[in-house]
C-alpha cells in the first residue's frame, strides 16, 4: 500500500533531520537488498583461471561437497557471501578444507581414529549444492563423530592438538596412501578429543589457540616423540585449534561473529618450552578457527547458514598486538562456523 509523506513543515529541524537520515538509511538497505538479490540469481563466473584444486564444505554429520575453487567468485572484505552447502538446519557446516583432487582427505574422529578417502573419489557439485555422506563406507562406533578433515598436503608432520591443549607430531608417512582406515592416532583418555591439527615442515613455530581467544606459541621441535602438555587450559576454555608458519609469519584467527586478524607471530612472544597457560592472542571469547595465511593466501569463511564467502588475506591488517579484529563476514542471525586459507594466483 502505497502512502503519501505528510507535512513536515511544522517539524522541529533536528527532528527533520533525523528523519530524513532514516528514510536514507532505509533506501540504502532496499537498494542493498535488490543488488544482493540480483547478484545471488546470476550464475556463478569463474574469478580464476580453471583449477583442479577445490572447495570441500563438510556438516557436522559428514555430510559434504566438492565444488571447484574457481567457481568462487573474490568479494570484498564483510561481505555477505553466496549461499553453499544445502545442509538440514540441525547438521550445519562445520569444516572447510581446500585440496587438490589428486590429493587425499584425511577425516578423524572423536575417538582419534583416521580415515583416509582421495578427493576424486567425491563427485563434483555446484557451488550450491547438498553433499554425500564422507563416513558412509567408515562405520563410526557409537557416540563417535567427525572431528577434523584435512588435505594431504604433503609436509614432515601432522601436529595434531587435542581440546585439552595436549599435541603431538606424527609424521606425513602414518597419514599415507597406506593408512589402514579407523587407524588410532592417539589415546583420548590424554586431552580428550581432537581439536585441530596442520601441516608443519619440521622447524616451524606452533601456535595454539582456544575458544576464548588465549593462546601459546613455540617451536615444533619442542614437542617429543610421543606428545606432551602443549597448553594449560583453564576448565571453563577448550582448545580449538592448531597453527603452523616461521617465525616471522602470520596467523588468521576468526571469531564467531565474524571478526578477524592476522597476528603476526613477531608481536607474539615464544614460549621456552609447552605447557605453561596462554595468553591473549584475540579479544573475543568465541574462537572459531586458525590458519597460517600471508598477503598472497585468499580466505574461506562458511557460516551456520551455509553461506560461504571468499576474500583476500591482503585486506585484514596484520597486527603484532592484541585487537578485536575486523569484520570480514556479515552476519544476519547467523554465526561463522569454519575458515580455511590457500595460496592463489594473484588476478
Amino acid at each position: 500500500m502505497s502512502r503519501e509523506r505528510p507535512d513536515l513543515s511544522m517539524i522541529a529541524s533536528d527532528v527533520l533531520a533525523y528523519i530524513e537520515a532514516l528514510e536514507a538509511e532505509v533506501e540504502e538497505l532496499r537498494q542493498g537488498d535488490e543488488s544482493r538479490a540480483t547478484r545471488q540469481d546470476a550464475p556463478f563466473e569463474p574469478n580464476e583461471p580453471p583449477t583442479t584444486m577445490n572447495v570441500i564444505t563438510i556438516s557436522a554429520s559428514g555430510m559434504a561437497k566438492r565444488t571447484p575453487r574457481h567457481l568462487y567468485a573474490r568479494q570484498r572484505r564483510s561481505g555477505m557471501g553466496v549461499f553453499d552447502l544445502d545442509s538440514a538446519a540441525d547438521d550445519p557446516p562445520a569444516f572447510l578444507v581446500i585440496a587438490d583432487e589428486s590429493a587425499g582427505l584425511i577425516l578423524v574422529t572423536t575417538q582419534a581414529r583416521a580415515f583416509r578417502l582421495a578427493v576424486a573419489d567425491l563427485p563434483e557439485s555446484p557451488v550450491r549444492s547438498r553433499g554425500q555422506s564422507l563416513l558412509a563406507d567408515f562405520p563410526l562406533r557409537p557416540d563417535e563423530r567427525l572431528a577434523l578433515a584435512f588435505a594431504d598436503r604433503g609436509g614432515a608432520y601432522v601436529a595434531p592438538v587435542t581440546k585439552r591443549g595436549q599435541v603431538r607430531r606424527i609424521g606425513s608417512q602414518y597419514l599415507g596412501k597406506s593408512l589402514q582406515p579407523g587407524s588410532v592416532l592417539y589415546n583420548i583418555a590424554e586431552g580428550g578429543a581432537p581439536a585441530g591439527a596442520c601441516w608443519t615442515a619440521g622447524n616451524d613455530e606452533l601456535l595454539i589457540t582456544t575458544r576464548q581467544g588465549q593462546g601459546i606459541r613455540f617451536g615444533e621441535r619442542l614437542v617429543p616423540v610421543r606428545g606432551c602438555l602443549g597448553m594449560r587450559v583453564e576448565p571453563d576454555d577448550e582448545v580449538i585449534g592448531v597453527a603452523a608458519t616461521n617465525a616471522e609469519g602470520g596467523i588468521f584467527l576468526l571469531a564467531a561473529d565474524g571478526k578477524g586478524t592476522v597476528r603476526l607471530l613477531p608481536g607474539f612472544s615464544a614460549n621456552k618450552s609447552p605447557g605453561t597457560g596462554g595468553k591473549v592472542v584475540m579479544k573475543t571469547d568465541a574462537l572459531i578457527g586458525a590458519a597460517a595465511v600471508d598477503g598472497h593466501h585468499d580466505i574461506f569463511i562458511i557460516s551456520q547458514l551455509g553461506k560461504m564467502i571468499r576474500f583476500q588475506a591482503a585486506e585484514v591488517p596484520a597486527k603484532e598486538g592484541v585487537v578485536q579484529g575486523v569484520n570480514c563476514m556479515t552476519l544476519r542471525a547467523d554465526l561463522c562456523t569454519a575458515v580455511a586459507c590457500c595460496p592463489v594466483p594473484q588476478l
